[in-house]
């Protein structure tokens, strides 16, 4: 089976094209490779990838129609995965423009490019970032998501919507998956974990806004892969049961699912911090800060929708997760324990 990744030199899509590698599939990586973060990190991350001979790697934007256009008509993939993006949510506050052409123009040219090119299934990245401002927790998929704080969030429900009306118009089959705080090696630098492990080790302070008292339900990337993976391989139904009246936000009467992907167990940012600073056996400086601009107070994923179809099972603690990526951050950075 020839699947498309996108966002394959990505940390998410780096690791959900190996573990697609792994099992024999042949996957078409693409990225674009650019410096939203170090790009040699991305380029760590692909040359791994290319060691596999069932592996092929595209270097494009996903915002170039034409481009994509020649990629989809050539290769005839049976299934895509669409993990690139322009990632950040406060990266989003000051630079909107690359967040609307990366994200909704370029996921347009993935929509269309499934289209007209017998695609099977289309598993797409969404975020919990669209919960926005509302609050009851857990988050389930059936809630209200029309308050996103950032233009970042506006753009992923964006997606939803439009993988919807292409489910509609033509049947397409989609499912969004809503990720929450992902972590682990081959991270992103500009995330939480990422930041207060480079600045502990040297000796800098870190910064904790909310003093540290909001919950993130920090999901391990192994967690996340193997949800990503079961969702490819379950092609998305029409729910016979849907109704106009009282309508499903997750499904619908098109070939439509929309589910949390997450840990379903919250922690508190502070006591996340305290077991960073046990791996590393280092105190960290902490600069208190109030919430940031953009920032959900907490977050928490209802899962069972995922559970009970694809049966995921996230199985890894913060502890243990914590303690792979210090590991790999350690032997990447060939810094001293």
């Amino acid at each position: 089976m020839k699947i498309l990744v996108t966002g394959a030199a990505g940390f998410i899509g780096f690791h959900a094209a190996r573990t697609l590698l792994d099992r024999g599939e042949t996957v078409v990586g693409l990225d674009n490779l650019n410096a939203y973060y170090d790009p040699a990190l991305k380029r760590a991350r692909l040359q791994m990838l290319k060691q596999y001979s069932n592996f092929k790697f595209i270097e494009l934007n996903i915002a170039d129609r034409a481009a994509m256009e020649t990629t989809f008509r050539s290769e005839r993939f049976r299934r895509v995965i669409h993990l690139a993006a322009q990632a950040g949510v406060r990266h989003s506050i000051d630079h909107p423009h690359v967040y609307v052409e990366s994200n909704v123009t370029g996921f347009l040219h993935v929509l269309e490019g499934c289209r007209h090119n017998d695609v099977e299934h289309l598993v797409y990245a969404s975020t919990s970032s669209v919960y926005g401002a509302y609050t009851n927790m857990p988050f389930k998929v059936q809630n209200n998501v029309d308050h996103p704080l950032t233009l970042y969030a506006a753009t992923k429900k964006a997606n939803e919507m439009m993988a919807h009306s292409y489910s509609t118009l033509y049947r397409l089959p989609t499912t969004g998956l809503r990720f929450f705080t992902v972590y682990g090696p081959w991270g992103r630098p500009d995330m939480a974990l990422f930041l207060f492990t480079k600045n502990i080790l040297e000796g800098k302070p870190i910064d904790v806004f909310n003093h540290g008292h909001h919950r993130r339900d920090f999901t391990y990337v192994d967690d996340i892969v193997n949800g990503v993976i079961a969702a490819i391989d379950r092609v998305a139904t029409p729910n016979p049961q849907w109704d106009s009246a009282k309508p499903d936000p997750s499904t619908s009467l098109a070939p439509y699912r929309l589910y949390n992907i997450g840990n379903a167990h919250p922690v508190e940012l502070i006591d996340y911090i305290s077991i960073l600073e046990k791996k590393l056996r280092k105190k960290a400086l902490k600069n208190l800060l109030p919430m940031q601009l953009g920032d959900a107070p907490d977050s928490w994923a209802d899962v069972e929708a995922l559970a009970q179809d694809v049966d995921y099972r996230p199985t890894t603690s913060v502890e243990v997760g914590i303690g792979h990526f210090v590991d790999w951050y350690l032997e990447y950075y060939r810094v001293a324990a």
